[in-house]
């Protein structure tokens, strides 16, 4: 099996300069839209495009359809997002896929039930059918295998796209690719890796450490780092071009009659896995524990492998993903070769190495490739996972401040809830040089007591590029945003949700000949909902704080945790004192008067009368004249609010006082530590909606 395209790419820009004059100015159809890379975002950008009008290309590097969701990954996370706030082609792929089963007469142990979130899962290659299905209904013309080679560009705008088999025209294009590669070419600004905590004011950039250190020896008798570590030190903490694992989804088959042997690595050396080994002696139950793959049952008696982001050795291979995004095609078969290999060796340790348990060994050699997955890859998958490629630096750079605090747009077009996810971005030893440690992770951040992570609007903006580069590409899978947002970003419902949202709004900047920055967004809202996208948070729906959703149909209940406010001077976070809305509140230790203040901006869905309640911990030691200043419609209302006196019956909350409110009008709430007596506490706004008389 060899890398899903052909050999002897050189550089996207390269064999432009090989190629006969008459070549670059070939006869070719010009498409109102372009999308490359046939991604699942890439197929819905196409999809949604050619729904709204457009003549659509769908043009892909590789020889299948469908990136991850085809080639290996039957776990699309979905489950890990709030489904309720899920919509348009992601939704209606997968009823597609449940209908397909449903028609096979297959069931599955789920059902499509937007209130549960169930894992929908599925066979490679049903994804790969509903793709094809849904293309074939549509005006999308698909070119596989098509290597990109460079662009045309004339001023801000590209003209066209070449590839090794022709050159494309169209008026707008996406680039859907996992890496950015059509952006790159386009000269685009962009980023890769991680920036400092510095750059954007992010607690999780930079150095991560949430494994425990291995007090394991790292270094051979000669004092050489042992293999699958990543260097010798961290480096320093200023931001990096590291970036997360990668690693393949390898389906595996538990039913003898749809199996193929498990190839051996050629060249296998134990000596390879040293570092497991030794991890294994020390610790017993290791194996199959802190060394092994995450498996995921799907449909067909089969199981999906993951690279497992708790254990200290899996089947990602740390930094050998960090040359990937900036690799010519060649050297990019390389890296995958390299990563089929580890992925095989990885088992072939676990399947026969005598530090294994017999019971793990037992397991692993148990393991199949499946006879009716990937068949023209003889069982192994063709995609890599791409968990981060570049990232584009666009009009708005989502940071994960947008991910967790100012969560609300203006300019939405979908809304993301998957947890901030990084996998391991190095290994290296230790200082002591005592032991080993594995950086860069980040643990899912969910919502307590939830798989989902925190729901957040992504803008329209970080899908465009500045307008000074490129005035009609539109970017959905390596869109502007940093290491840390994409840690939430990056998997197939978000991208499949900006992917439709990218083709919708490309067939409106071709239908209306504006550039992509400048489209009305009232009008594209319009389109988007029509294609049944979810945009705006459900009335009454919590925002920005760690509570489960609240929807209701008849009164609109509004609440702003303290995490969504724009916050200057010193607040301190504690959880000392209950009742509190979410994971705590925040005071201003009763110190620096008057340089301390938090301001919250939202609005309402519609119009009527609202109580303005604050969530506060009472207490004889708070101020008893907190100064609040409420904005609306030009005027400003001044309450002071005691926090000495007790929350209404009941309730984390206090009501302070009504006010009348027009639908969609902008309201903006200050609390501040002027002249205030004691210790100032904020933990949530709500404002309640009264009922109609």
């Amino acid at each position: 099996m060899k890398f899903p395209m052909k050999k002897g790419i050189l550089t996207l820009f390269a064999l432009a300069l090989l190629m006969p004059g008459s070549w670059l100015h070939a006869k070719s159809k010009k498409y109102d839209v372009l999308v490359y890379g046939a991604t699942p975002a890439g197929v819905c950008a196409a999809v949604a495009a050619s729904r709204d009008g457009a003549s659509v290309a769908l043009v892909s590097p590789y020889d299948y359809v469908g990136g991850l969701m085809s080639g290996g990954l039957s776990l699309s996370d979905g489950n890990q997002c709030v489904r309720q706030l899920m919509g348009g082609l992601f939704i209606e792929v997968h009823k597609r896929i449940y209908e397909h089963y449903a028609d096979a007469g297959v069931k599955l142990n789920y059902k499509i039930d937007l209130s549960k979130n169930d894992k929908w899962t599925y066979e490679p290659h049903v994804a790969e059918k509903v793709f094809h299905d849904m293309i074939k209904e549509v005006d999308v013309t698909v070119h596989l295998e098509h290597q990109l080679v460079g662009v045309t560009k004339e001023s801000t705008r590209i003209k066209t796209i070449k590839t090794r088999k022709g050159v494309f025209l169209a008026g707008q294009f996406i680039d859907a690719t996992y890496e950015g590669d059509l952006m790159a070419a386009a000269k685009v600004s962009y980023a890769i890796g991680r920036e400092s905590k510095k750059q954007y004011g992010e607690s999780l950039a930079g150095h991560q450490f949430p494994k425990k250190r291995v007090k394991i020896e790292p270094r051979d008798e000669e004092g050489k780092s042992l293999p699958l570590l990543t260097g010798d030190s961290l480096g320093e903490d200023n931001g990096d071009e590291k970036i997360m694992t990668y690693s393949f989804r390898v389906v595996i088959s538990t039913d003898p009659s749809n199996q193929l042997p498990m190839p051996e690595p050629a060249n296998y050396d134990p000596a390879h896995f040293e570092l497991a080994r030794r991890y294994i002696k020390a610790n017993p139950k290791a194996a199959g524990g802190m060394v092994s793959v995450d498996g995921y049952p799907l449909p067909g008696r089969k199981v999906d492998l993951n690279n497992g982001i708790g254990r200290q050795i899996s089947s990602g291979l740390v930094g050998a993903s960090w040359a990937w995004p900036e690799a010519t095609y060649e050297e990019r078969e390389k890296i995958w070769e390299a990563h089929k290999q580890y992925t095989l060796e990885l088992i072939w340790f676990l399947k026969t190495d005598p530090v294994v348990p017999g019971s793990v060994r037992k397991k692993f050699a148990a393991y199949g490739l499946t006879k009716d997955e990937f068949r023209k890859y003889d069982g192994w998958p063709p995609a890599l996972y791409v968990r981060e490629g570049r990232r584009m630096i666009g009009e708005h750079v989502l940071t994960q401040h947008d991910v967790r605090t100012q969560v609300e747009k203006e300019d939405s077009i979908g809304i993301s809830s998957f947890p901030i996810d990084s996998h391991d971005c190095q290994r290296v030893p230790t200082a002591d040089g005592k032991g080993w440690i594995n950086e860069g992770t980040i643990f899912p951040k969910r919502i307590n007591g939830n798989r989902h992570g925190h729901p957040y609007q992504v803008p329209y903006r970080s899908l465009t590029p500045k307008r000074a580069e490129c005035v009609n590409l539109l970017v959905p899978v390596c869109l502007s945003s940093s290491h840390v947002a994409l840690s939430s970003i990056r998997v197939e419902p978000t991208w499949m949700m900006l992917g439709q949202s990218a083709g919708v709004a490309a067939a409106m900047a071709n239908e209306t000949k504006v550039d992509v920055q400048q489209l009305p967004y009232d009008k594209l809202k319009q389109r988007l909902l029509k294609q049944k996208q979810v945009i705006d948070f459900p009335v009454g729906y919590v925002i920005g704080e760690d509570m489960p959703s609240r929807v209701t149909e008849k009164l609109s209940v509004i609440v702003l945790d303290d995490r969504v406010a724009k916050k200057k001077g010193v607040w301190k976070e504690s959880r000392n004192f209950r009742p509190y809305v979410g994971d705590g509140y925040v005071h201003d230790d009763n110190a620096g008067k008057g340089a301390a203040s938090l301001t919250f901006e939202t609005k309402v869905p519609r119009a009527g009368r609202y109580d303005l309640r604050l969530a506060y911990s009472p207490h004889p030691s708070r101020a008893s004249n907190v100064p609040m200043n409420v904005l609306v419609g030009g005027k400003n209302r001044k309450i002071s609010v005691n926090q000495r006196l007790p929350l209404d019956s009941g309730s984390a909350f206090r009501t302070l006082n009504t006010l009348d409110l027009q639908a969609e009008q902008k309201i903006t709430i200050r609390l501040s530590n002027e002249d205030t007596d004691g210790f100032v506490v904020v933990d949530a706004l709500q404002l309640l909606e009264h009922p109609k008389k």
